[in-house]
Parts: C-alpha cells; structure tokens; sequence
C-alpha cells in the first residue's frame, strides 16, 4: 500500500480546501403523532464540529453508526447546509449560496464516494464516470479518454462497457470512485469508500486516493482500521461531537 509521502501546507497564507466552525445540524422528526409541527422535537446529528483539510492531506473520521460521520461528510461536501455555524467550501462561505450555487461550487470542487453508489442503471461504467464532465461540458473523447483512464486506474479496463447490473457491488464501487475523481476535485469525499470490496481491492482503491491526496484533500468516514491507517489524521466521532483527535 502507499505511503504518505506529501506534507499537508502549513502556511500561514494557504487557504484549506474546507473549513467548518462549529458545525451544528439538527434535524426534525415527523410531525405525526403525539407531536403538533410546532412541537415536533429535533435530533442534534452534529454538535459544535470544528475542522479545516489541507491540500495535501488525508483525513478520516471514525466513530459507530449514529456518531454523525454522514452527516459531518454530507456538510463538509456542500450537500448540506448547518443549523448553526460556517462552512467555507474552497475559500467560499456556503451559507449565503442558493441551491443551484451550491450544486454549481460542488461540481466544479468536490468528487463524492456515496455509500449506495448513486450509479444511473442505464449507462455503462464508462458514462457513469464521464457524467460529471458532461455536466461541466467536456467534449467526448477528452470524457472518454479521462473516464477510460481512470476505470484503469481502479482495476476495470476490462468492464468499460458493461452497465452497473452486470457488475459485482465492489466494481460498481470503484466505478463510483473512478466518478469522483474524474473533474480533478479540490476535494474527495468518501463514505465507507472500501465498504463494498475485498482486501485486494480495497488495497487498491486506498492506493489511489492517497495518491490523489498529493494535490488535493481527502477525507473519508470508514469503520474499516485498513482505510483509517492510510490517514494522516483520524478524528474520532460519538454522539455528534469530537470524541478524540490523532
């Protein structure tokens, strides 16, 4: 497996390619029941989450099923807004953007590794991962090219063509890493990136995003120690708020 080889910028002037100030995200439960919608009660997901990654780095965040990891990934990638706090996505504040301009700063700035893939049904593995650039506007063979490339890259040069169907749940996994990583983001979000694959893959898709980390950030919740290792940092999660740094 890889070894970190790039040191995070520490320059006073460097701007992180995110950044959270008390990250705060409550959520309201359904209305029904014993509860009026004016007495509906919320869940704090997140509590108080400071944070910054560098260019350069590799951050995970740990912790057991309900601590916030999703959450904390959905914010930090502009797919959702805080109750409360600020996120700076590449230098810009998130929160005075509509949707159509978040959608915009997401496309032009972060790769995202869903955790259920998110593949379209009807398009080959190909097209799945040049779907980012058509949306951007690339011609087609620089999108062919850059797709073909990158599904080498994760081990499917020989199922370009194939549609997410004929593939295994770890292909279709490292299909969508190929997708996120195909615009060149400043940022990479992985949900449970090694999830789906065996050791030998997982290996290999770990390699790939460390290698991407030497330009870019990279921050990935995972329960799996075997991604966690490959960080240069792990910030630990329980009950919506830091439990522990390393």
């Amino acid at each position: 497996m890889s070894q970190r080889t790039q040191t995070p910028s520490t320059s006073a002037s460097a701007t992180p390619v995110v950044q959270g100030r008390g990250l705060t995200r409550d959520y309201t439960r359904g209305s029904s029941g014993f509860f009026s919608s004016s007495q509906a009660p919320t869940v704090r997901a997140l509590d108080s989450v400071s944070m910054a990654i560098e260019r350069g780095e590799v951050v995970g965040i740990a912790g057991p099923s309900g601590s916030g990891k999703s959450t904390l990934l959905h914010l930090l990638a502009g797919l959702d807004v805080p109750t409360a706090g600020t996120l700076e996505l590449d230098g810009t504040d998130i929160e005075p953007l509509s949707g159509r301009q978040r959608a915009r700063l997401r496309l032009e700035t972060v790769g995202i590794v869903f955790q259920r893939f998110h593949l379209l049904d009807a398009l080959s593995a190909r097209a799945n991962v040049a779907l980012p650039l058509v949306e951007r506007g690339v011609g087609k063979r620089t999108r062919r090219e850059r797709a073909e490339s990158l599904l080498e890259a994760v081990g499917l040069e020989e199922r370009v063509t194939h549609k997410p169907g004929q593939l295994s749940g770890g292909e279709q996994q490292r299909v969508a890493i190929a997708r996120a990583l195909v615009t060149d983001p400043s940022l990479v979000v992985a949900d449970e990136p090694t999830g789906e694959l065996d050791s030998e893959s997982g290996e290999r898709v770990l390699d790939l995003l460390v290698d991407v980390a030497d330009e870019q950030g990279v921050v990935l919740a995972s329960h799996d120690q075997q991604a966690l290792d490959v960080c240069d940092r792990v910030i630990s999660l329980r009950d919506g708020q830091v439990a522990r740094r390393q």
